[in-house]
Formats: C-alpha cells, sequence, structure tokens
C-alpha cells in the first residue's frame, strides 16, 4: 500500500524549481513524494512532520539521503525549526495540507470513517484532545458551532443534538459509530449526497483537534523571513478554509508576487488514478 500519493506533483516542482544546492523546506514531509523528486535534482532539503510515524517511513524509505535532513515538529514553530537545522535563508518551501493517506487508510488513527476504528484523529499522538474527547464532553451548543464553522455542515445542528443524544446511552467510542449516527441524520431529512455524509464532521472535528488552521496562520508569516528574494512558497490545501487563508496571505502580504492568479488543480488523469486529489489546490508566489 502507499503510504501516501503525492499530489499536483509536477506542478509543484515547476514551481520550486529545486537547482543543485537549492535549500527547501518540506513543511509537511509525509510520505516523501515531493521530496524524494526535490532531492533527485540535487537540491538540499528539510523536511518537517508533526506525525512521527511519517518521519520513521521517511527513514526507511530514503535511508536518509545525504541532502535530507529531518525534524519532528509542527509547521507553527517553521522558522525556529528551519534556523535550528541551518534552513534560515531558503530558496522554497512546500505545504501539503490536509491528512495523508497513511493517516487515511490506518484504523487505529481515527481519521477514516471508511475504516472503523477509535475516535482519535490527531496527527501528532502527544496530543492530548481527542476527537471522542469533544464528541462527549463538549455541550451541544459548542458542537453545532464546530461543525458549523469547521466543516460548513448543513445539518451541524441536528448532528450536534444527535450526538448529545447518544453519549447520553453510552459514550461514542469509534469512527463508525459517529459516522452512524451523522448518516442518521440525513436519512431521516430523507437528503442524498454526493459524499458520504461523514464527510464534513469528520473534517471540523479534525481541524479542531490538530488546530489546523491555528497553525497555518501562524506560520504563513514566518515564509516571508525564511526565503531568499525570488524564492517560491507553494501551498496545496484541500478545503476552502485552508485555501481562504492562503489567499488571504497572499493578498496582503508585501513581500509576495503571486504566481497563480488563479488556483491549479488536479487533471483528470490524476484524480482518477488518485481520487484523494479531487479537492486539491495549489497557489504559489514569489519572494520579491
Amino acid at each position: 500500500m502507499i503510504y501516501h500519493a503525492p499530489v499536483l506533483l509536477h506542478a509543484c516542482l515547476d514551481f520550486i524549481d529545486p537547482k543543485p544546492g537549492d535549500l527547501i523546506i518540506d513543511a509537511t514531509i509525509g510520505g516523501g513524494g515531493h521530496t524524494e523528486e526535490i532531492l533527485k535534482k540535487g537540491a538540499k532539503v528539510l523536511g518537517i512532520d508533526r506525525d512521527p510515524d511519517a518521519i520513521e517511513h521517511i527513514k526507511r524509505e530514503l535511508e536518509i539521503a545525504e541532502n535530507l535532513r529531518l525534524a519532528k515538529g509542527n509547521f507553527s514553530d517553521l522558522g525556529q525549526i528551519a534556523r535550528e537545522n541551518g534552513f534560515d535563508k531558503v530558496d522554497g518551501i512546500i505545504f501539503d495540507l490536509g491528512v495523508s493517506s497513511h493517516q487515511l487508510d490506518e484504523p487505529s488513527r481515527g481519521f477514516s470513517f471508511r475504516r472503523d476504528g477509535p475516535l482519535d484523529m490527531r496527527m501528532d499522538p502527544s496530543l492530548t484532545l481527542r476527537a471522542k474527547d469533544i464528541i462527549n464532553n463538549f455541550p451541544e451548543r459548542k458542537l453545532d458551532e464546530i461543525f458549523k464553522t469547521y466543516g460548513q455542515e448543513k445539518f451541524s445542528r441536528a448532528i450536534a443534538h444527535a450526538a448529545c443524544i447518544s453519549r447520553q446511552i453510552k459514550p461514542v467510542e469509534t469512527t463508525g459509530e459517529l459516522a452512524e449516527i451523522i448518516r442518521e441524520v440525513y436519512v431521516k431529512r430523507h437528503v442524498r449526497e454526493k459524499i458520504d455524509p461523514a464527510t464534513r464532521t469528520f473534517q471540523a472535528l479534525r481541524i479542531v483537534v490538530n488546530s489546523e488552521l491555528l497553525n497555518l496562520e501562524e506560520s504563513l508569516p514566518q515564509t516571508e523571513e525564511l526565503l531568499k528574494i525570488g524564492g517560491r512558497l507553494v501551498i496545496i490545501s484541500f478545503h476552502s478554509l485552508e485555501d481562504g487563508i492562503v489567499k488571504r496571505f497572499f493578498k496582503q502580504s508585501r513581500s509576495f508576487m503571486v504566481l497563480t492568479k488563479k488556483p491549479i488543480g488536479p487533471q483528470d488523469e490524476e484524480m482518477r488514478a488518485n481520487p484523494r486529489s479531487r479537492s486539491a489546490k495549489l497557489r504559489a508566489a514569489e519572494k520579491v
């Protein structure tokens, strides 16, 4: 099984344009697909990931290439991690946001409603808050707010209410249990969706558990100091909330010239080969 298929690989490489001796930061190294191709071009890469599984996978697969440095950490600390590893002035930075294929496919991580497992969703297992803690302990009003704000879920109130009723009988412990609660809300309303009804609620929980939007907002300004003049920043996002943060940052920053008037999405061939790429959007900018 592929650990994680890199999304928009060719577009990413075109914008980063790695050359021998360049210093590149892969802020979300994941399965190492982008990094592996950059290393082939002779560039040096600092690969960062908050998931220890990803770091161990890279150590096994890439055998710690001479031009690769690895750091376990959160990209909200991008500047500090970069300076500690000698990447204080770099030629390119990549963010491939969202959840990896490995995290989705491993039931014990609790990210997917397609594979029953503990309701966890922590990208970094050292985090204390799990998805089940939110579902079983947060007030109904707060659950409604989370599902509506971070999942853009139209039935947020009904799902929050159903979850609270269910947890009074027994705690909601697994991804399968929560998915069935959500699906039942849709069934009662005779609503059919192209995507699984659990998709948006699971997204919302994952975002909150991992502070994804806050971390992104904290990390982007740090790229301004790290990039050399002419250095490139490439960001691949997977939902409108992430993309909105990136779009606003590029618009407001005086340090960057935007290279993508509109976000770049996957071609039909890539979507057929990797359906999870369908919602990907790539934006790129150059330090000026």
